[in-house]
């Protein structure tokens, strides 16, 4: 028996009525959300002045000193770059760069070693200020051949000399280092004494000159210094510490010359009789001697910045003007006759640079850049520079092949400069002189700065 629900059919209808409402109704789409694209990042700025400005800038603050910058275009005649460049810095041994100068324009292609008179069966000769006699670097004989053939018996006459041994504000306690030797008339031997050890598995070491050997104490027991070799203060006295030596050492330590000391070291190293006159006015009639070619010795000044050449090339430009030799003298000539020109006055007050009393400016050094290309063509003033990557101040920097960067650094506490000229990839040859001063961060940090800033100019200006 079937059962049926009529009712249940007319609540079917309207439920299939409303599904297919429900069907043919389009569900409501989410809103799309568009974002804009992130904004490209501005293109860098082209290379040149402008950027080069801001790094120097960007430098100076970074590293806390004081910075002069001043990049010269000689093609265009005209500066580049300018920042503080007319404010006085600190050269240290750029100073060495006036020198060069100096000595291009006072005197000739070779350095006179000694003047003489000959009397009967006598050679009286005397100094001129030559750094190069006996010297252990150079290996010149010129002078000691002259006096060592001649036949005559050799007196030794000191010249007049007004210059003080240690120039205005150097550190009297660096008497002991190599970097300082005493300035005199007669240099011999660098005016240092060399000690040198090559093997570490005995106490023995060499003494040149000898005759310093006998002065020479050793103490095992003290640690009153962190030197291998100490000079007494004002005495030749010089004592050994074994303690503070290393297996193998070479050792220079300056001494202090004298007329008496001079003629000592000269016959001792002449193997013949030499005899100090003393209290004699220079004869009439001398003749000069020559020794190296000029350029080997500024060669030397500035590739290694030999402080007693440049202190000494000073003394043989007096020379020319006096029979007495005075560094002051030669200075002052040099400026009041060749750079009376420059920008801005000159403060300078030794050869070397030793003296914390120099000032220049980075603009002058950039006119004295300038002279010196009148002096010397390029493809031989160059050479005579500190040159990036090669033996001298700059081989640890710059350097790339071929070399770009030519010129002189300098450093003292809380100083450190570079100058010179500088090869662009692009062809260009520009001029620099870059200053800092006044900074207590290390001296590598600040030259590492100076050569990143330098290279980036070399590769993209």
């Amino acid at each position: 028996m079937s059962v049926s629900f009529p009712g249940r059919r007319w609540l079917l209808f309207p439920c299939l009525f409303l599904l297919s409402l429900l069907g043919c109704t389009t569900p409501k789409q989410a809103p799309v959300v568009t974002t804009a694209p992130a904004p490209l990042p501005p293109p860098p700025p082209p290379y040149g002045p402008a950027e080069i400005k801001r790094q120097v800038l960007a430098s100076e603050i970074g590293k806390n000193r004081f910075v002069g910058f001043a990049l010269y275009d000689p093609a265009l005649g005209q500066m580049v770059v300018e920042h503080n460049s007319d404010k006085y810095f600190v050269p240290a041994s750029n100073t060495k760069l006036f020198t060069f100068y100096a000595s291009l324009k006072m005197l000739g292609d070779s350095i006179p070693a000694l003047k003489y008179v000959v009397r009967g069966d006598s050679l009286i000769f005397w100094g001129t200020g030559d750094p190069t006699f006996t010297h252990m670097d150079l290996k010149n004989t010129r002078a000691y051949d002259f006096l060592k053939n001649r036949k005559e018996k050799l007196y030794y006459l000191e010249a007049p000399f007004s210059s003080t041994p240690f120039a205005p504000n150097w550190s009297w306690d660096d008497y002991n280092y190599y970097y300082q030797p005493e300035r005199s008339v007669f240099p011999i031997h660098g005016n240092v004494v060399k000690f040198t050890r090559k093997d570490g598995l005995t106490q023995r070491y060499t003494t040149t000159p000898a005759i310093f050997k006998p002065s020479i104490k050793t103490d095992t027991a003290r640690y009153p210094h962190k030197d291998t070799f100490v000079r007494a203060w004002r005495t030749n006295e010089l004592t050994f510490y074994p303690k503070h030596a290393s297996a193998d050492f070479s050792v220079e330590v300056p001494f202090i010359p004298s007329p008496e000391m001079t003629v000592r070291l000269l016959a001792d190293t002449l193997k013949k009789k030499v005899t100090l006159l003393k209290n004699r006015a220079l004869p009439q009639g001398a003749q000069t001697f020559y020794g190296l070619p000029s350029d080997s010795v500024y060669k030397r000044m500035l590739q290694v910045s030999d402080n007693l050449f440049a202190e000494q090339l000073m003394a043989l430009c007096s020379g020319t003007l006096s029979d007495t030799l005075s560094i002051e003298r030669g200075i002052k000539h040099a400026v009041k006759t060749y750079l009376a020109d420059l920008p801005d006055a000159p403060v300078w007050v030794d050869g070397s640079g030793l003296s914390s009393m120099n000032l220049f400016t980075p603009r002058s050094i950039i006119a004295l850049l300038q002279k010196l290309q009148q002096e010397r063509p390029t493809e031989r003033l160059l050479p005579l520079m500190a040159t990036g990557g090669r033996p001298g101040t700059f081989r640890s920097i710059y350097k790339a092949e071929p070399p770009f960067v030519f010129g002189k650094s300098g450093t003292l506490a809380h100083v450190h400069n570079q100058s010179g000229y500088l090869l662009t990839k692009s062809g260009k040859l520009l001029l620099f002189s870059f200053m800092n001063n006044n900074f207590n961060a290390s001296s590598t940090d600040i030259r590492n700065e100076m050569v990143r800033i330098m290279t980036e100019v070399h590769e993209k200006y």
